[in-house]
């Protein structure tokens, strides 16, 4: 009956917090007036079309863990990181990409604005996350802290880090090649860890009192979490339910695209979904003290079914 309660707890305050997320990105949104009315309200529906705000939550959380006096920067670059996320997410259902229709159960950007818009949308947003982030240093934050958090995220957006992960992964379907595990997990590590990395080690790098091993320990954690989390989403293309999931379930199939599914087989899948997650948490422990609804979050995206 308590883990039930605590369940319905933990939900709850997953919820406020997602929320809280939502109501600070609306204070970085362009206003939609003017010439430039397009282009906001497409930024603005690519924002706000829903998810789960998984890495700013993060950011804040860990943030939080080391009782960050920067929360005011934190809560800059939280909403530049879910506007890099959903630049991503923009461009990669351009019909150049993965040709996605649905994202979140609603028309993506480009079936909804068209496909320049789509494009303008997603270079808009990685923009807008530049001058989001910047506004940190109009913060009360050591202005040291804040530019290695900025040089940070988006050393993990980039060519080594998430557009590198994508890079590669693109590659491969082009040339309809038969990924082994050492490549996979080097597309997982960026194409999704990268940026759950960058989330935990800004929140740490924030806090005045942190320290290097601090850092690593939260970038061991990131990457452990990142990976279970694409395995997830292998898992739940296979087998999720598409009305919960909000978008076409078995298209890695039908686009015979390797996946950690494809290569290691479902039970695999699971037991390393759980392993990582294990693990994860082991290495969170020290460091969890009261905050336990990060270590319930963080063993929720491992069983999520969207």
């Amino acid at each position: 009956m308590e883990n039930k309660e605590n369940e319905e707890i933990f939900r709850k305050v997953f919820e406020e917090k997602r929320r809280g997320v939502e109501e600070l990105l609306k204070d970085f949104l362009p206003a939609e007036e003017g010439y430039t009315r397009q282009i906001a309200q497409a930024v603005n529906y690519s924002v706000m079309a829903g998810g789960k705000r998984i890495r700013p939550i993060l950011l804040l959380e860990v943030n939080r863990l080391f009782n960050g006096e920067a929360m005011q920067a934190a809560n800059c670059l939280a909403a530049a990181i879910e506007m890099i996320h959903t630049y991503s997410l923009v461009h990669d259902d351009l019909p150049a990409m993965d040709n996605d229709e649905l994202r979140r159960g609603i028309p993506t950007t480009h079936k909804k604005f068209g496909e320049a818009m789509g494009i303008l949308a997603g270079d808009a947003l990685l923009n807008l996350s530049m001058e989001t982030a910047m506004k940190a240093f109009r913060t009360p934050c050591d202005t040291t802290l804040c530019a290695n958090a900025i040089s940070l995220l988006y050393d993990k957006a980039g060519i080594d880090g998430m557009i590198g992960g994508q890079v590669s992964d693109v590659l491969s379907e082009k040339k309809k090649e038969l990924v082994d595990k050492d490549r996979l997990d080097y597309i997982y590590e960026r194409k999704t860890g990268a940026l759950i990395e960058a989330a935990m080690m800004i929140g740490c790098w924030l806090a005045p009192q942190s320290r290097k091993k601090d850092l690593l320990a939260m970038q061991q954690i990131a990457s452990k979490v990142g990976l279970a989390f694409q395995i997830r989403d292998d898992i739940l293309d296979v087998e999720g339910i598409e009305e919960i999931l909000g978008k076409p379930i078995g298209s890695d199939y039908r686009n015979a695209k390797s996946t950690y599914v494809t290569l290691m087989g479902i039970e695999r899948a699971r037991e390393d979904v759980e392993r990582l997650t294990e693990e994860a948490l082991a290495l969170l422990a020290p460091y969890a003290g009261e905050n336990t609804f990060l270590a319930w979050l963080i063993r929720r995206l491992a069983g999520r079914d969207r």
